[in-house]
């Protein structure tokens, strides 16, 4: 690759040429991140120069319209469709002159690909970067098309599908290739899009699918040497490993079993000619006769299961193929011994380790880990080379496109260590199997150096990124590249250890005067030990935590919180302990004021899942910084009851805020918050989730004020920054309010009619409409006059009142007990 340019190239507007599922995707991506986008594909079929531009365009239109109704969304929010401009290849090539990436996505086709390149040279300004999302093609073929000049700005760019929520980009560089093209989009990518970036060589199917369709079709021929099920392949290749609770073929059937056997045969047909040593790792016949059936998986109704309606819960009844006969019959929930004692290993690395070794059973599911993992380990060591033949240059690129691709929660190397290198090793060599060159390697260096047991990985609290990893060239441990701005809490915790911590959360010190709380209980639910850390630490009553001067709440884990600990409550409303429950209310609320009024900035950073009194965490906090993939919602009547930890409180405020003030009509009724009120007393009455951090701020969950993070890898730094902002310009609380405008009766009563008209309509039941009307209870501030200024105080009286009286009741009972037995709501 060339030696970068020098020139500094900034991302303003994309076109993406190629409207079918994963080009439209690109756009929509792009467009999320609030870039105009040209969308181009060909000229819709059966037009002529007469035709409406309209027709002529019909193809990138219906690929927008698609976008629009995609699930899983596609969107932040569909506002962002209007950044996309619709067109084709014949009439509308001039509206990439203006564009400072290209992005080509079209059929797997190099004669089409190269036909469509001769067109874009045409139109394309002479710095714009040029780069093709292909996954099958070697990208030095696809350059034989481009003059030397563009070579320069051409590369690969391999997204993973669906792209806003697959972390994984792939880029492929060629010799010519400009370093300085590159690292713009490298940087666009990851500050924009979030992307994790891992560059690899030009070899067939790149680092991830090359590894990945390994590791799937080895599971699928041990299936048939083994005579094991497709069920039970799933419950042995799901998130008992740490990998997408889906499993093998669910998976297949969510990406498409077509989309799977094209990278797999794309790949038999070339690994005999790279020297790839499993040439027996092939696609079995049985999936060439679903093919040929066209059983594609969900997108057509069948694949490796076909629906069948729903159980008495609401969950899907499906069948499954008989890989044998080609028949479908019943599915079955596989029960493995060695699984049901790995329920019980909460840390995945331990949890692996267990699966391979305790093989003293002998039966079913160690008979299938052992070949599976180490050969896995045995393929992904292979694929590390310094030589151009192997994709990968180290093995930090291989786990992290593992990880960030297929959604592992450890890469190959991670679950080598996890596992123990030498003594996985040694029960290896002396079965006979194959040891890979680099792992000869690692143990010769050390015998070495006197290590017994040597990881690919160490901890070194010295470098950024907290470890260094294993070279097999150098024969040496070097730094896990950080990029700048990039952090976790795990690794700080291995520079700086715990400030304090109980088994519910921690305080970390981040550095620079500020502290983060970090949650860690089971789903980070919300119990009496996260409660009483935050408060004891935001009080600053204490010696370790007295001198920070700003605190961070947030975490690692998949998801912010689920909200409070539902068995822990309905245990309590079980025993009839209403005073417990008060204490634990009255607590909860004591907590969010405190994040409120702490005289010290606090900003949350919500991900994932931030559900009831994680909301209600985040409501209270002097600033948010999300994360983009936030699923945020105060879920509370789900179960029956209200949000009780100041969630209602909150929204009234910014109701109050959105209103300005109650100004009374000629009735004396309040007229101008009304409509605010609605909207929040909706989204509360019915439990809404947003789809989005940008679908929060429109939910009023998050302010125009808060920023939002793309990149997860950079969520901790950017709230770190922010809070520390927020300190640096002389942050001060705010007062508790004693003059909040009240709705009053008139708007209760006016929210109590919709509720009734629900119910008459038959839309929600009896138990709906009790819950509905305690929320507009305390949304209206009590039975008060209208414009009656009451406090905050008041209003927490008023949750409280409503929640312990819900927890009385039945039915908020079997809701409770439901949602704990199968994870869903039940409307009773």
């Amino acid at each position: 690759m060339s030696k970068a340019s020098g020139t500094d190239r900034t991302v303003f507007k994309v076109a993406v040429l190629g409207a079918g599922t994963m080009g439209a995707r690109i756009a929509a991506h792009i467009a999320n991140a609030g870039l105009p986008v040209v969308l181009l594909d060909i000229l819709a079929p059966g037009t002529d120069p007469t035709s409406s531009k309209h027709e002529r365009n019909k193809v990138a239109l219906s690929a927008l319209e698609g976008l629009k109704k995609a699930k899983p969304a596609a969107f932040y929010t569909v506002d962002s469709a209007r950044l996309i401009v619709p067109g084709n290849f014949d009439d509308d090539m001039s509206l990439i002159a203006d564009c400072d990436w290209i992005v080509e996505a079209v059929a797997e086709d190099l004669e089409i690909k190269h036909a469509l390149y001769a067109k874009v040279l045409r139109h394309r300004r002479a710095d714009a970067i040029l780069t093709s999302n292909t996954s099958g093609l070697p990208i030095a073929s696809l350059a034989e098309a481009l003059p030397q000049d563009v070579k320069r700005l051409f590369f690969g760019t391999h997204f993973f599908n669906p792209p806003r929520y697959m972390r994984l980009l792939e880029m492929i560089p060629i010799p010519e290739t400009d370093e300085g093209a590159v690292a713009s989009i490298a940087h666009f990518c990851d500050r924009r899009l979030g992307k994790s970036i891992v560059r690899s060589r030009d070899t067939p199917n790149f680092i991830a699918n090359r590894v990945g369709t390994f590791s799937m079709g080895n599971a699928i021929r041990l299936m048939q040497t083994q005579g094991l099920t497709i069920e039970e392949v799933d419950a042995l290749t799901g998130s008992a490993l740490g990998w997408p609770k889906t499993g093998t073929f669910r998976l297949a059937d969510l990406v498409g079993v077509d989309v799977l056997a094209h990278v797999a045969r794309n790949f038999e047909a070339k690994a005999a000619a790279i020297g790839d040593e499993r040439t027996d790792v092939k696609l079995p016949e049985f999936i060439g006769t679903m093919l040929e059936k066209k059983w594609l998986g969900d997108k057509v109704g069948q694949g490796f299961y076909k629906k069948e309606g729903k159980d008495a819960e609401g969950r899907d009844l499906r069948q499954a193929l008989d890989w044998q006969t080609l028949g479908y019959r019943p599915a079955t929930r596989p029960k493995f011994p060695a699984l049901e004692m790995a329920k019980n290993v909460e840390a995945t690395a331990a949890r692996v380790a267990q699966l391979l070794h305790d093989d003293a059973r002998g039966d079913k599911a160690a008979a299938f880990y052992w070949p599976l993992l180490t050969e896995l380990f045995t393929y992904a060591a292979n694929r590390v080379s310094d030589k151009n033949s192997e994709p990968a240059e180290n093995i930090v690129e291989v786990d992290a496109a593992m990880r960030t691709g297929f959604n592992w929660e450890l890469g190959p190397f991670e679950m080598f260590d996890a596992v123990g290198v030498r003594a996985t090793t040694d029960k290896m060599r002396a079965e006979g199997a194959p040891i890979a060159a680099n792992v000869e390697k690692l143990l010769l260096w050390a015998e070495r150096n006197g290590e017994s047991d040597p990881g690919w990985y160490k901890d070194d609290a010295g470098v950024p990124s907290g470890r260094r990893y294993f070279d097999p060239f150098s024969e040496s441990y070097k730094p896990v590249p950080a990029a700048e701005g990039t952090g976790s809490i795990a690794t700080i915790k291995k520079a700086r250890g715990v400030v304090k911590k109980n088994p519910g959360a921690s305080v970390i010190d981040l550095g620079d005067g500020v502290a983060a709380i970090e949650l860690h209980s089971k789903m980070n639910a919300l119990g009496g030990d996260i409660v009483s850390l935050i408060t004891q630490t935001l009080k600053q009553a204490s010696e370790p935590v007295r001198d920070f001067e700003a605190f961070v709440i947030t975490g690692d884990s998949a998801n912010f919180s689920v909200g409070a600990n539902l068995m822990q409550l309905l245990l309590a409303m079980q025993e009839e302990e209403w005073d417990e429950i008060d204490l634990m209310v009255r607590a909860f609320q004591k907590m969010t004021q405190t994040i409120k009024y702490c005289p010290r900035p606090v900003v949350v950073a919500p991900y994932g899942m931030c559900l009831g009194g994680g909301v209600e965490i985040s409501l209270h906090a002097a600033a948010r910084q999300p994360h983009a993939e936030l699923y945020m919602g105060l879920v509370e009547t789900g179960v029956g009851l209200i949000p009780g930890g100041g969630g209602c409180k909150e929204m009234l405020l910014r109701s109050v805020e959105a209103g300005t003030s109650i100004r009374p009509d000629a009735r004396g009724e309040g007229v101008e918050i009304f409509e605010a009120v609605k909207k929040n007393f909706e989204t509360i009455a019915k439990a809404t989730v947003s789809t989005s951090a940008a679908d929060a701020r429109g939910l009023g969950f998050l302010r125009a004020s808060d920023g939002i993070t793309v990149n997860r890898e950079r969520l901790l730094m950017d709230a770190k920054q922010r809070v520390r902002e927020m300190a640096d310009a002389g942050y001060s609380a705010p007062l508790p309010r004693t003059d909040v405008p009240a709705p009053g009766e008139s708007v209760l009563a006016t929210l109590k009619l919709a509720v009734w008209t629900m119910h008459e309509g038959q839309y929600i039941s009896g138990h709906d409409v009790k819950v509905a009307n305690w929320v507009a209870h305390v949304l209206a501030g009590g039975r008060v006059a209208p414009g009656t200024p009451v406090s905050e105080e008041y209003l927490l009286d008023l949750e409280r009142e409503a929640f312990l009286s819900l927890c009385g009741e039945k039915k908020t009972q079997e809701r409770i007990a439901f949602t704990l037995k199968t994870g869903k709501p039940l409307r009773n």
